[in-house]
């Protein structure tokens, strides 16, 4: 080449400040990334074909500046930093939303980095203090806190030991999944007083941290992820809605349900709220509720001639279920098949909010229908028990799959461990795990 004959040679195009982070980079192997000359390292070092720098900056991408990261990898052409940068944003999704130039991002890019939080496999997972009774899993010197169960294998195997400290012996909590993240928010400790804090497990980092808190302490209360946000329902004695929205990380309060409800059920079923059953201060909620986020408004949706309480609500399209809790008085043409005249039975209900049509789906006369935790997971809604000690009676030791298409009792595996203050959920763990 003509080039390797001169004492010096002019590139075209290249800043002085790029040259200079590259050949800092050459003599020492240390670059400094800093935001204000990201374009000129990315530029010099992708035209001078320098890439252990490019392979460098997938270690060095951060809030401050991976949406820069990601638009200057597309312009230069730099596909690992380019994908780096959408698989940081995914794992940090919601701190990511605050910042104001992912919003400028074109929509596509935003739904991509969203959805691929939900890439990896759909594991049920327990939340708890656990003790273990099976040889299955090893021992531990602490209490286990999460497991996850294999439904290849049909095994429970640990996740992670680390609960924050200040979630431990927390009760009456609530507790929801939005955007692949688990919120669990207020409850009420040991002592009786109710607290206001909220935490996030991130399974993309399989770590815990704190969001905002509360407006109001508030315990046995609804949690719900609708339309992209959280909803505080109601409480002990509290009519009162509090709405959280990740973009903000801060609670505001929207309208409060019509009346203060306590051991009623709730869920979010296309994009509404549902509340049934419960106690008002006078009489037995007998209406079901819905809420709309869009208006801001409460309505009685339908009346129901069947008073429930301290059921288990889910929803699949424009199907409610409902599972466990206490029926009263059923009378006819509430359900197509007749309801159990046994209030402490197993059963699962299904209610339409298009066709207004209630069904009893399923019945269980062995097993308890209280104290349970549930999950809609792939086909089914999983049960258990909340609590389980050495003393607990068979009844009152649910491990059951209520298949949604087939209509059928599943059992799956039995949890190794005694548990207390169970929570089951739905997550996408990152396959690493």
């Amino acid at each position: 080449m003509k080039e390797s004959t001169e004492d010096s040679v002019e590139l075209q195009g290249l800043s002085i400040p790029g040259l200079e982070l590259v050949l800092e980079f050459i003599n020492t192997s240390k670059v400094q990334v800093v935001n204000e000359t990201l374009e000129d390292l990315i530029e010099t070092a992708s035209f001078l074909q320098v890439t252990s720098i490019l392979k460098l900056l997938t270690s060095e991408i951060r809030l401050d500046n991976c949406v820069e990261l990601y638009n200057l990898s597309g312009i230069y052409g730099t596909h690992d930093l380019h994908s780096s940068c959408l698989k940081y944003m995914s794992c940090y999704y919601h701190p990511i939303l605050r910042r104001p130039e992912f919003s400028r991002l074109p929509s596509a890019v935003r739904d991509q980095v969203r959805e691929m939080r939900m890439k990896g496999s759909a594991t049920l997972v327990a939340i708890g203090d656990f003790t273990c009774l099976s040889l299955d899993v090893p021992d531990q010197d602490q209490p286990w806190s999460m497991l996850r169960y294999g439904e290849a294998e049909q095994r429970w195997k640990p996740l992670s030991n680390h609960l924050p400290p200040d979630m431990v012996n927390v009760r009456g909590y609530g507790s929801t999944v939005l955007d692949n993240y688990l919120f669990i928010g207020g409850g009420y400790r040991m002592t009786s007083q109710e607290i206001s804090a909220v935490h996030c497990y991130n399974p993309c980092r399989n770590e815990w941290s704190h969001v905002a808190p509360l407006n109001q302490k508030r315990s046995n209360f609804k949690l719900l992820a609708v339309q992209g946000k959280l909803f505080a329902v109601g409480g002990q004695c509290l009519g009162t809605v509090e709405c959280y929205c990740p973009k903000q990380d801060w609670w505001t309060c929207v309208s409060s349900m019509p009346d203060p409800l306590t051991e009623f059920s709730a869920c979010e079923c296309q994009g509404f709220i549902y509340v049934i059953g419960g106690y008002t201060a006078r009489d037995r909620n007998t209406s079901v509720l819905r809420y709309c986020p869009t208006s801001d408004s409460w309505a009685v949706f339908r009346s129901c001639s069947v008073h429930i309480r301290k059921q288990q609500m889910l929803s699949v399209e424009d199907t409610i279920y409902l599972v466990g809790g206490y029926t009263h008085e059923p009378q006819t043409g509430w359900c197509r098949r007749r309801p159990s005249q046994t209030e402490d039975v197993l059963t699962v209900h299904s209610y339409n909010v298009t066709t207004g049509e209630w069904l009893q789906l399923k019945e269980n006369t062995s097993k308890s229908g209280l104290n349970l935790t549930c999950a809609l997971h792939n086909d089914g809604i999983y049960m258990m028990s909340r609590d389980v000690s050495p003393l607990t009676s068979l009844e009152h030791r649910v491990f059951l799959k209520y298949n949604i298409f087939s209509d059928a009792w599943e059992a799956f595996r039995r949890f190794p461990a005694l548990g207390q203050n169970t929570l089951l959920c739905s997550l996408y763990l990152p396959n690493v795990l």
